[in-house]
C-alpha cells in the first residue's frame, strides 16, 4: 500500500497513456496545457469519455467529477437530450455564417427564462460576455469607469483581469497595458456606504460588474442584502449594473441567481449551461441598454453611433441546438432541484468527515456547488472553540488559502479518484448518484488524513 508521501509517484506511473500524451503536449502546446486551471503536477488529466456524473481517462482511471465541464454540465456528461439534438442538426451543416431559426428559439427561450432578459445578444464564452456586457454599458453610458469587487472572476481579457486573486492590487497577467488599469476602480465588496461613497466620487463610473454569488462561483458568500442595495445605488447614480451569471445562471434557478434572489440587473452575461456545454454565451439585459447594438442603415450611425459586435461562430447551429435542448430541460425545474438535492448530502457527508477528525474548517456553497475552507492562522485555530468560528466571509482568508495545500488538496483527491473545479471546491449535476456522493466521500476522507499528516492543515 502507497503511504502518504509516496502517492504522486504512485499515481504518476499508473499514467502510462497520460504521461506520453503530456510528453506530446509539452512539444506542441503553449504552455502544455489548453486553460490554466488544467496544469496540474505530476500530470494534466487527460479525459477520454464521460458518462452522467463520472469520466474516465486515457489510462483507464475513473473520476467522479466535480468539475462538471468548469461549470457547464448541468444534465451531466453525454446527456441524450443533449446528444440528440446535436445529431439531428449536424448532417444540415455546422456553420452558415448566417443567423437561423434555431437562433432565435434559443434566444426565446433565453428571453422567457431569465427575469431581466428583455433583448439577447450571443457570443461565443463567458470572456466574450463580460466583454460585450461592459462595451455595451460604457457605450450607453457615455462613460468609461468600470466598478468591480476584489475576488470576483469576469474571464481572462484585459478590463478584468486584474482584481480576482490576492493581491488583488497585483498585474493580473503580463502583457496588458498598464493604462488599462485606470479605467478600474476595485473595492471589497459587501459594504453598500462604501459602494455609494464611491460612485459619488467617481462620477465616471459607468458600470458595475460582480458575481451574484459572491466571488469566484460563491467561494467568498455575498449577502442578499447587498446585492439589493447595490441595485439600488446604481439606480440612483445612473450605474449600469451587470451580473456576471456564467455560472450562476441556469445552476441557482431557471432563471439564474437573479431569479432566486429576486433583484434585476441591468445586464447579465451567461455561458456554460447557456449552450448545454458547447462554446456558446450571451449577454442579456434590457431594451433600451441593448438598443446600443441596433443598426439602422443609416452609414453614419452604423459606423460612428452604435456598439461593434461581430463573431464568426455567434450562435452557431450546434450551439443553439444543444442550448434549445438544454433551456427545455431547465424550464421544468428539476435538473436544478435534483443536483440542489444530491449537493446537500455532499455539503453533510463532508461536514461530518470534518467533524469525525476534528478538523479547523468547514464545507459551504450556494445551491449545486460546493467549497471547503481550512483554517491555517495557527492564532485563530488556538482560540477557536468549535468550527463553527472559523466561519469567514473575508475575501483575503476565503481566496488565500496556501498555495502547497490547494495543489495537495487537488493532486491527493484525483489519486483518489476526485476531480472538483478549482480551489477546493466543485460543482454537481442532476446525473450524480448517492454512490457518487459515497464514493467521493471516502476519497474526501483519505485526502483530509494525508493532509494532516503532512502538517498542511490541523485539527482543533
Amino acid at each position: 500500500m502507497s503511504t502518504v508521501s509516496d502517492a504522486p509517484a504512485v499515481y504518476a506511473a499508473n499514467c502510462v497513456n497520460s504521461t506520453a500524451w503530456f510528453e506530446r503536449a509539452s512539444r506542441v502546446l503553449a504552455g502544455k496545457v489548453g486553460h490554466d486551471l488544467r496544469y496540474a503536477e505530476p500530470l494534466p488529466m487527460y479525459i477520454e469519455r464521460g458518462k452522467g456524473g463520472r469520466k474516465w481517462d486515457v489510462d483507464g482511471k475513473e473520476f467522479v467529477d466535480f468539475l462538471m465541464g468548469n461549470g457547464a454540465l448541468l444534465l451531466g456528461h453525454a446527456a441524450p437530450e443533449i446528444l440528440e439534438a446535436i445529431a439531428a442538426v449536424m448532417g444540415r451543416g455546422t456553420h452558415f455564417g448566417n443567423d437561423h431559426p434555431l437562433q432565435i428559439e434559443w434566444a426565446e427561450l433565453v428571453q422567457r427564462l431569465v427575469p431581466s432578459a428583455e433583448r439577447v445578444r450571443f457570443v461565443n464564452s463567458g470572456s466574450e460576455a463580460t466583454l460585450l456586457a461592459i462595451r455595451v454599458a460604457r457605450a450607453f453610458t457615455r462613460r468609461t469607469k468600470l466598478l468591480r469587487f476584489e475576488g470576483h472572476f469576469h474571464g481572462w481579457h484585459d478590463d478584468v483581469v486584474h482584481g480576482f486573486q490576492p493581491p488583488f492590487d497585483a498585474d493580473g497577467s503580463l502583457g496588458v497595458p498598464g493604462s488599462v488599469r485606470g479605467n478600474i476602480v476595485a473595492i471589497p465588496d459587501g459594504d453598500l456606504q462604501l459602494v455609494e461613497d464611491t460612485l459619488a466620487s467617481h462620477v465616471e463610473i459607468g458600470a458595475a460588474i460582480l458575481e451574484p454569488s459572491g466571488a469566484s462561483w460563491g467561494r467568498v458568500p455575498i449577502d442578499p442584502d447587498f446585492l439589493r442595495g447595490l441595485r439600488d445605488i446604481c439606480t440612483r447614480h445612473g450605474v449600469v449594473l451587470i451580473f456576471d451569471e456564467v455560472v450562476t445562471g441556469f445552476r441557482f434557478s431557471p432563471g439564474g441567481a437573479q431569479e432566486l434572489y429576486n433583484v434585476l440587473p441591468d445586464l447579465s452575461c451567461f455561458a456554460k449551461i447557456l449552450a448545454g456545454a458547447m462554446p456558446g454565451g450571451a449577454v442579456v439585459g434590457r431594451a433600451d441598454v441593448m438598443k446600443v447594438l441596433d443598426q439602422t442603415g443609416d452609414p453614419r450611425h452604423d459606423r460612428f453611433e452604435r456598439v461593434t459586435h461581430l463573431g464568426t461562430f455567434n450562435a452557431s447551429p450546434l450551439a443553439a441546438a444543444a442550448g434549445v435542448a438544454l433551456l427545455k430541460q431547465v424550464a421544468t425545474g428539476e435538473p436544478t432541484e435534483k443536483a440542489n438535492a444530491i449537493t446537500r448530502k455532499l455539503h453533510v457527508a463532508w461536514e461530518n468527515v470534518l467533524e469525525k477528525h476534528g478538523i479547523a474548517g468547514y464545507v459551504y456553497g450556494p445551491c449545486s456547488t460546493f467549497h471547503v475552507y481550512f483554517e491555517t492562522d495557527q492564532s485563530r485555530i488556538r482560540d477557536a472553540t468549535s468550527r463553527q468560528d472559523f466561519y469567514t466571509t473575508d475575501v483575503k482568508r476565503l481566496k488565500g488559502m496556501p498555495a502547497q495545500l490547494i495543489k495537495e488538496y487537488q493532486r491527493r483527491l484525483r489519486y483518489h479518484g476526485v476531480d472538483n473545479m478549482s480551489s477546493t471546491g466543485g460543482a454537481l449535476c442532476s446525473a450524480h448518484t448517492e454512490r457518487d456522493i459515497e464514493d467521493a466521500t471516502e476519497a474526501f476522507e483519505k485526502t483530509v488524513v494525508a493532509l494532516r499528516e503532512q502538517g498542511l492543515i490541523h485539527t482543533l
